[in-house]
């Protein structure tokens, strides 16, 4: 709780008990000392319908006090009229100008959905303002843009979801606060009419023939009434609280007929207001400065409106202590806004040298979109850098705003200028991949998959390579490019799995063949033993291809041939080629033509390298050329020259065997030939 609360409390509780304590003598004495009374009164009645606290304290001070305390007079007036008024100082003011628009929405819906719609006036009008100020540049923006691509300024249409949700906010907000007033216009009326009828509650008061001390209490119960009476129209403050006052100093003119009485109010009013004075001293010592002043009002309100005066003796000098309280914490509130105007000089300056940065970026020669993505990042962040820098006078803010709107502007006419050449390169670039797609859908039902497969792979490479199109075309001509190339490698991959199937009941098959090879007994007899052989080979060849990760099983079925052929009392040569051409059958099955290139590469080097041999064994003849054919190191080199050409024999006809695999087939010239097709 406090200070002010306090005080408020103890006013209740003394107000009672010093009404309850009054003696009852105080009508004896009032009439023995009336003649005193009265005299003196003729000298006090003047000064104190002249001179309430806030008039007899106003004549003493300066104009500069003058305009502090009408001020806070002025804002008290205001607080009258809603309570919500004075709840709005407690609600703290953020610096809208740094928040971006989401941020500003967010503000504002927490506001609306948790703040008293009555005290958030000053807060919604300043992110209102905010958020205008910006949406309207980003608007401008987007206009450039879109006019920069070739748009007609009448087309121009933008919608932005957070513009949708402000406004819905605004809304709720605008809903609220009408629906307030409605509620409190009745209020403010009846609150009026309850203090009308207290001012004359006062005058029926003064009026009546109830003893003094029966006045007294009536009169305590009248300012708890009025205390508690509520806001009313502010256009009614003033005179109502005038009317209200010139009837309790009439009041206290009667009572000064009663001295005991008197004395004790003045008494009770002295410990009060110095209790306000105290409060007042302390504040004037606290660092925050809103706070300190939001506070000072309050004390101002309890000391105008809810106590009376003091003795004469006391007033000029509590005033004068409570005045002089008040200026501390105005000058310490001056100095703070003197500081601020420096401190917004320095934000001026932080925000002065952002838009050079803007401009100098504006005046680069980028190139390139990357380049420009680049440069867009650095303007996006230097305009938050801006927001963020805070406050300018004033006096400059405008200027300075529109001198960074036509830093940006100038910025996005250069980039919109780029994009716009881009859009041209763009569009181009969108009949180049529609080409391409021509092709794709041409040949993704093809059968010839040899062929077709480097083609759509050709054009797979094309399209990354093209580069960007116009973003509306992008997803539609991609899902086309990519359904046409999919739906080709599709059959592929069903084409593979079905030949998977084909070789692995292939594979099935030989494995039963070879074991059936590794268990015959042959007969002895050359011709009869070859015949069975060629017979396991030739059903070898029929049943196919097996799964590539099987084929060892082609080398165990050779294993299992050279055992064979190793009965029979054949030529070397003629054995190798009958396991070669078995081999040669299924390369030349194979789906992938370079599985025969490789083959025939294989052999080609080994012919070579064994020529290489034999001149190099040739050569090394000539060390020996006198010594004895029988002498065992020259007799070695001759049976290797001889093994080696037997060798080279069998790898030529393989050679030959594999070249005639590549000798293109004759094709019959048709009946009617159809002229060249480039021959136009």
């Amino acid at each position: 709780m406090s200070e002010q609360d306090n005080l408020q409390n103890a006013d209740g509780k003394n107000e009672v008990n010093d009404a309850a304590n009054t003696p009852s003598e105080t009508t004896t004495n009032a009439q023995e000392a009336t003649q005193e009374t009265v005299n003196e009164t003729d000298n006090e009645v003047q000064e104190t319908a002249t001179e309430t606290e806030t008039s007899a304290e106003t004549t003493t001070a300066t104009n500069e006090d003058d305009a502090v305390i009408n001020e806070i007079d002025d804002a008290n007036a205001e607080d009258a009229e809603d309570e919500g008024n004075s709840e709005r100082h407690t609600i703290e003011e953020k610096d809208y100008h740094s928040m971006s628009l989401d941020e500003l929405v967010i503000e504002l819906e927490k506001l609306v959905k948790n703040e008293k719609v009555q005290a958030i006036k000053s807060h919604v009008e300043g992110i209102k303002n905010e958020f205008n100020t910006k949406f309207n540049t980003l608007l401008e923006e987007k206009k450039e843009e879109f006019i920069a691509q070739g748009g007609n300024v009448i087309d121009f249409h933008y919608s932005n979801p957070l513009k949708r949700n402000f406004n819905d906010t605004f809304k709720e907000y605008r809903s609220k606060l009408n629906a307030h007033y409605k509620g409190i216009e009745k209020n403010l009326k009846d609150n009026l009419n309850v203090r009308l009828e207290i001012i004359e509650d006062i005058k029926t008061l003064i009026n009546n023939d109830e003893s003094m001390n029966t006045k007294y209490k009536s009169f305590k119960d009248i300012q708890d009434r009025w205390k508690n009476a509520g806001p009313i129209p502010r256009d009614k403050y003033n005179n109502a609280w005038n009317s209200y006052h010139f009837n309790v100093e009439k009041f206290y003119d009667l009572l000064h007929l009663d001295r005991d009485l008197r004395d004790k109010d003045f008494a009770h009013n002295l410990d009060k207001k110095t209790k306000i004075i105290e409060r007042a001293e302390e504040l004037a010592q606290d660092d925050n400065i809103n706070r300190s002043f939001r506070e000072l009002q309050v004390l101002h309100k309890l000391w105008k409106e809810d106590l009376g005066p003091v003795a004469k003796e006391h007033r000029e000098v509590i005033w004068d202590r409570f005045k002089a309280a008040t200026k501390v914490i105005n000058d310490k509130r001056q100095d703070y806004f003197a500081n601020l105007d420096k401190l917004y000089e320095k934000n001026l300056e932080v925000k002065h040298g952002i838009i050079a940065k803007i401009e100098e970026k504006a005046n680069e020669a980028v190139k390139s979109h990357s380049g420009w993505q680049n440069a867009i990042k650095t303007i996006e962040a230097l305009r938050e850098e801006f927001f963020k820098a805070g406050k300018v006078p004033i006096k400059v803010n405008e200027a300075t705003w529109a001198k960074f709107k036509d830093a940006v502007r100038d910025f996005n006419k250069k980039k919109n200028a780029f994009y716009k050449d881009l859009k041209k390169d763009q569009y181009d670039n969108l009949e180049k991949k529609l080409a391409l797609i021509k092709i794709a859908e041409d040949n993704k039902d093809s059968d010839d998959f040899e062929a077709t497969t480097p083609l759509m792979k050709k054009i797979q490479g094309d399209w990354k390579r093209i580069g960007h199109v116009p973003r509306k075309d992008s997803d539609k001509i991609w899902k086309q490019f990519k359904s046409a190339c999919n739906g080709y490698f599709d059959r592929i991959h069903a084409k593979r799995n079905e030949a998977s199937e084909e070789e692995e009941k292939a594979y099935t098959e030989k494995e039963a063949l070879l074991a059936e090879v590794k268990t015959v007994k042959l007969a002895g007899e050359q011709k009869a033993d070859l015949a069975t052989i060629k017979e396991y080979i030739a059903k070898w060849k029929t049943i196919g291809r097996v799964p590539g990760k099987k084929r060892k099983i082609e080398g165990d079925f050779n294993t299992a041939l050279d055992g064979l052929f190793k009965t029979l009392d054949m030529n070397k040569t003629e054995v190798e080629m009958i396991k070669f051409e078995n081999k040669l059958q299924d390369l030349a099955t194979a789906s992938d033509s370079r599985v025969l290139d490789n083959e025939r590469s294989f052999i080609r080097k080994k012919v070579d390298e064994i020529k290489g041999e034999i001149n190099q064994l040739e050569n090394n003849l000539l060390f020996f050329k006198h010594a004895d054919d029988k002498n065992p190191l020259v007799k070695s080199v001759h049976d290797n020259i001889k093994r080696h050409k037997e060798s080279l024999v069998i790898w030529n006809s393989k050679l030959k065997k594999i070249k005639e695999l590549y000798k293109p087939k004759p094709t019959p010239a048709p009946e009617n030939p159809e002229p060249d097709a480039q021959s136009e």
